[in-house]
């Protein structure tokens, strides 16, 4: 894959090495890859951080916003990687957390967040953290992720709320199997929450991941919303939930049991959808009672169950198929 950046001759540009990074992966270069972005936010001019080649050792970040830089991309040529031992990240809610941000551009790179020894605790039903998701964006504006490779997430792989305006494009999503575990270490691919709009995911792949191409909402009392949400040429290989919106979302039964979401969900588009499901239910749309999902357009979508016809289910949700839609569409 060729990317390509336009700067511009007054891009000031930041490379991370020049901060104290270190591309060996056992050095610590939490340090160094927050001061990068401490001197590209804080510069008036359109920005660049650019991580050489290597492996870099890093632990939770948190990258805030409020940026006098206009536009701030990060190009990564090497791989980003989480601590081997997982309670290092295992009790923080993001390894990778950009917060009120605007105009931000990841191109590129592979962050892997060493979640296979965290799943395999899970998997012997030990005292386990939760995991931290590995990408997060949120009450973030113009927001862009291409070529991004994302392995072996703790939690959630990529996680966007209160977001407006965000591409993703060529995302690829990898998740190893755990020791015979029924369940992947990817909890979720894609995360849209409360108050998200504009959003496309185009040309992305998953593999063994839990959920492809998710949107979700807790089931409790909201004023929130998802729509004008579009997912496009998506590779599924062996993925246990390909296509879902769940609004009943109430892990544990805690704090949201016998309520429903007050989020409203409408104007969501699956087009070129393609490959396999784990499970023989490969679209499932699980909308509100109190406000079911409208406008959901299902357009050349082809999922196979062990290569036989899988299934789709539908609750509380309003929209149409077009062209080739399998399974067949309950819409």
């Amino acid at each position: 894959m060729i990317i390509g950046i336009n700067l511009t001759s007054a891009t000031t540009q930041y490379n991370v090495l020049n901060f104290g990074a270190k591309p060996n992966g056992r050095t610590d270069s939490t340090k160094a890859f927050l001061n990068a972005w401490n001197a590209a936010c804080g510069s008036a001019d359109s920005t660049l951080i650019y991580v050489p080649k290597g492996r870099y050792l890093l632990g939770s970040m948190a990258f805030k916003g409020k940026c006098k830089s206009p536009q701030i991309t990060t190009r990564i040529d090497g791989t980003l990687v989480g601590p081997v031992d997982y309670q290092v990240l295992g009790n923080s809610a993001n390894w990778l957390s950009f917060e009120g941000v605007s105009g931000v551009s990841i191109i590129g790179g592979a962050l892997d967040a060493k979640g296979t020894s965290l799943w395999a605790c899970k998997a012997s039903h030990t005292n386990c953290p939760s995991g931290a998701t590995t990408l997060s964006f949120t009450n973030s504006n113009n927001i862009k992720i291409i070529g991004l490779i994302s392995l072996n997430s703790q939690m959630f792989h990529i996680v966007i709320n209160g977001c407006q305006d965000v591409h993703v494009q060529g995302v690829k999503i990898i998740a190893s199997e755990i020791y015979g575990s029924k369940e992947s270490p990817a909890a979720l691919v894609m995360a849209l929450e409360e108050g998200v709009q504009n959003i496309s995911v185009t040309k992305t792949i998953f593999s063994g991941t839990q959920n492809g191409l998710r949107v979700k909402s807790w089931a409790r009392p909201s004023t929130g919303f998802v729509q004008g949400v579009r997912f496009i040429d998506s590779l599924m290989k062996n993925v246990q939930n390909p296509i879902v919106i769940d609004q009943n979302y109430c892990p544990h039964n805690l704090n949201c049991p016998n309520q429903v979401s007050g989020i409203k969900i409408k104007d969501i588009v699956y087009e070129g959808i393609r490959g396999t499901s784990s499970t023989p239910i490969a679209i499932k749309f699980d909308c509100s009672a109190k406000n079911p999902c409208t406008g959901v357009k299902l357009q050349n979508v082809n999922l196979t169950y062990l290569n036989k016809e899988a299934q789709s289910s539908c609750s509380n949700v309003v929209g149409k198929a077009f062209d080739l839609v399998r399974p067949n569409s309950c819409l």
